[in-house]
């Protein structure tokens, strides 16, 4: 894994300097097969396929805590406002963690994102175009 270009990226992340689209193709070209965010220690884990990993500190400031119950309704909001409305991460991060998010995994090679409540919750959002029903239309 190319450990430089993959901290390049996190502090893109933070600094808000590109769209995620880009942030992933970076990851995916420096080996990362998958990253998780940890909202409990602030910190990006990225995991290549060769087992290697590579931590990035998450060095947002007022962060709240995350809250006890997990919100669906809300998380799928702000995600949609990351998609359409091009939210930055600290902001998403804000709201994600207001709304029972703890943690969350991005498969890059799967195209989604499993997004961890604090007692054992689960929301699976696949990246736009991706996802089941987009292979099961073509012909």
């Amino acid at each position: 894994m190319n450990s430089q270009r993959i901290l390049d990226a996190a502090r893109a992340t933070i600094a808000g300097s590109l769209p995620f689209p880009e942030i992933v193709r970076h990851l995916i070209e420096s080996g990362v097969e998958f990253y998780h965010v940890d909202y409990i220690l602030l910190r990006f884990t990225f995991y290549g396929a060769d087992a290697g990993t590579v931590v990035a500190p998450v060095i947002y400031e007022g962060l709240p805590a995350v809250a006890r119950d997990f919100d669906v309704t809300a998380l799928r909001q702000a995600i949609l406002d990351s998609q359409q409305k091009g939210q930055q991460h600290r902001e998403f991060s804000q709201r994600a963690m207001r709304a029972g998010v703890q943690g969350y995994f991005a498969f890059l090679n799967g195209k989604r994102v499993t997004y961890l409540g604090r007692q054992g919750e689960q929301y699976t959002e696949w990246f736009p175009g991706a996802g089941p029903d987009a292979t099961s239309s073509r012909p």
